[in-house]
């Protein structure tokens, strides 16, 4: 009898409009896609219901922020049971009057709502004016006991920081996911942006590599305000290998088998958290050692 632990990660990446509704409908489409090619586990872009509002300034977008769980995974969860998968849901919060949050909601495959996880690490860069819109998170890192696994979320900014991915692990968490929204600048220089994909894939696989699990991150596509979001959602395997790379500017559902038993063996041979010095790391805390 076999002692893998296959779980098939669904990755829906598309382009998003101005019309909610038709966001909505079709990240449906692409989990009930990703459903019928035997996904257990689908995990939707960040903020999949809007365009992405953050490259200015402007109270308007406020408007679009939503309780959670409210009308989001009230449409969500039904899906959940009815196709038997766990959803990965990056939304707009409105905790209260004044106080927003970037947060991604998590949905077993029974349908019920098993939490939330608010983004963290909150940007502030031309294009990127996320400080304006979004308290940063309070949940701490955590991970979510489903189904299919225990699964550890971040959300894009996240993802550059090695403490989150590490503290998120140390939670118990057997694959990380980052929903994200992230792309190149109009008129910058191909060298540039290579550089910047690059790097950008190459901080992940390292989280894969550094604590013995797989990545996953799903991007959206298209062009909004003056950037090309840069898709190539992909998995990396618990060695940082890449298992699937997405196109550049497409829009698509792809399903990549995910052996969640192989960590083990992994951390036997990179015994990384077994060496661990962790009564030498108190200066973490700083802001800077001087």
């Amino acid at each position: 009898m076999s002692d893998n632990r296959i779980v098939n990660v669904g990755l829906v990446q598309t382009r998003c409009t101005s019309d909610a509704a038709l966001n909505m409908a079709t990240a449906v489409k692409g989990i009930r896609e990703a459903a019928a090619k035997g996904a257990n586990i689908v995990c939707l872009q960040e903020l999949f219901t809007s365009l992405y509002f953050c490259d200015k300034e402007d109270y308007a977008p406020f408007k679009l922020a939503e309780a959670i769980p409210g009308t989001s995974t009230d449409i969500l969860q039904p899906i959940a049971k009815e196709l038997g998968v766990v959803i990965i849901a990056s939304l707009f919060e409105k905790r209260t009057e004044g106080l927003y949050h970037n947060t991604a909601a998590v949905i077993d495959a029974d349908g019920s709502y098993l939490g939330k996880y608010r983004k963290m690490h909150i940007p502030d860069d031309p294009a990127y004016y996320e400080k304006f819109y979004f308290t940063p998170g309070d949940l701490g890192f955590k991970s979510f006991t489903t189904k299919f696994g225990k699964l550890g979320v971040l959300i894009c900014w996240d993802q550059w920081y090695p403490e989150a991915a590490r503290l998120t692990a140390l939670t118990g968490a057997e694959i990380l996911f980052y929903p994200t929204a992230i792309g190149w600048a109009d008129g910058e220089e191909a060298s540039v942006n290579k550089k910047q994909h690059d790097a950008w894939e190459t901080i992940q696989r390292s989280h894969a590599i550094a604590n013995g699990i797989p990545v996953v991150s799903v991007n959206r596509v298209g062009h909004e305000g003056n950037q090309t979001f840069w898709g190539g959602s992909f998995v990396a395997g618990n060695q940082g290998e890449i298992l699937f790379k997405a196109s550049h500017d497409k829009e698509e559902v792809n399903v990549v088998p995910v052996d969640l038993s192989k960590s083990d063996a992994t951390r036997m041979h990179w015994p990384f958290l077994r060496d661990r010095r962790i009564d030498a790391y108190s200066d973490i805390t700083k802001r800077f050692i001087d």
